[in-house]
């Protein structure tokens, strides 16, 4: 009995500690369940069309930065090194919007901040929308104010009084964009030398207004020259070349210097390969086209249109510089003596008239 007493005692021993080993394992099994339904409680109640904490968190983070982007470039926009910035007129937010309305990504913007001297954001704004307005995309216009930022400096009336010149001039929807490319000093050049150059055009040289808008339009290199060398170049190509007005029009010639045009017409013409057109506007000799005399390249115009070699033309170039220094001592000397055997004729005709009054 004694026996069977301590193994009794020695069972309810037992029982009791695997309950309190079976408790322990449940307890940490809750906290382990626990655990794994607050981490799928989330995704359960987005999967359901809830709202996710986590993933608003994630998602608020996304447009706060690109919130914060945008900022900085209004920021960047409106501050100016050295300077407080302006907060009047226009908000943080005014300029980029209107930037971007008018077509510029946020890569043209940050090109035009780039910009140094920095303008002043109403200055920029006003600059771009004429530029806009005048028919030139966002591309050309970054291109255009990052090649020549001067213009950024320009008063704003100066800049509305030369649009509105340059579109009576035909140079809108468009046209101007080849123009500010090779010419973009079109902006800060004086009206009267502007006014100068479409004076020889329309007076001198007797093209039409639509002649005039598409050479400025091909040859905006026209406006750096000088009035009279920009009249003699066209008297060249009229007179001693036979070349109508259209035709000047259409092969761009007036934007090839005066001395490229010498060098290959005279060339050709002593080699017996250009003739000037008589009155009629026939020749003894087929003439070459004017591309195939001046918008190729000299190589190409040696072997194909002159057939001649390299060291001849360079040896007529330097006989040809020669000629045009010594020209006008030449041309003096000769009028110097005409000028003497004439007043010596003069004064023999009057001597017999005055003679022949007295008879």
């Amino acid at each position: 009995m004694a026996a069977l007493g301590r193994q009794v005692i020695d069972w309810h021993r037992l029982m009791r500690l695997t309950w309190a080993t079976i408790a322990r394992q449940t307890s940490h099994l809750r906290e382990q369940r626990m655990t794994v339904v607050s981490l799928l409680r989330p995704l359960t109640t987005a999967s359901r069309g809830g709202s996710l904490k986590e993933l608003s968190c994630v998602t608020s983070r996304k447009y706060m930065q690109e919130a914060e982007c945008r900022t900085d470039l209004s920021q960047c926009l409106l501050e100016k090194p050295g300077t407080p910035v302006d907060r009047g007129a226009l908000g943080l937010e005014a300029i980029t919007t209107s930037l971007l309305d008018m077509g510029f990504s946020d890569a043209h913007i940050r090109e035009l901040l780039s910009i140094q001297p920095r303008p002043t954001p109403q200055q920029l704004l006003d600059i771009t929308s004429e530029l806009i307005l005048l028919g030139l995309n966002p591309e050309p216009v970054c291109v255009v104010l990052k090649k020549s930022p001067q213009l950024l400096k320009l008063p704003v009336k100066q800049m509305k009084k030369r649009s509105t010149y340059l579109r009576k001039l035909g140079l809108g929807e468009g046209k101007l964009k080849s123009v500010l490319y090779c010419c973009p000093e079109i902006f800060t050049m004086r009206q009267r030398d502007i006014n100068d150059i479409v004076r020889v055009l329309r007076e001198k040289c007797l093209f039409t207004v639509q002649q005039v808008t598409e050479i400025l339009h091909r040859c905006p290199y026209v406006l750096r020259e000088d009035p009279g060398e920009l009249e003699y170049k066209f008297q060249y190509a009229y007179f001693r070349m036979g070349i109508k007005h259209l035709d000047v029009v259409k092969t761009e010639f007036l934007k090839y210097s005066i001395t490229k045009i010498k060098q290959r017409h005279i060339y050709l013409e002593r080699l017996g390969r250009y003739q000037t057109p008589d009155k009629k506007g026939q020749t003894q000799v087929l003439n070459p086209s004017l591309k195939d005399i001046f918008r190729v390249s000299e190589a190409e115009f040696l072997a194909k249109t002159a057939c001649s070699s390299v060291e001849e033309f360079e040896v007529f170039k330097k006989l040809l510089a020669r000629e045009e220094e010594e020209g006008p001592e030449g041309c003096t000397s000769d009028s110097e003596e005409g000028t003497s055997s004439g007043e010596d004729a003069g004064d023999g005709d009057s001597e017999e008239e005055f003679t022949d009054g007295r008879n």
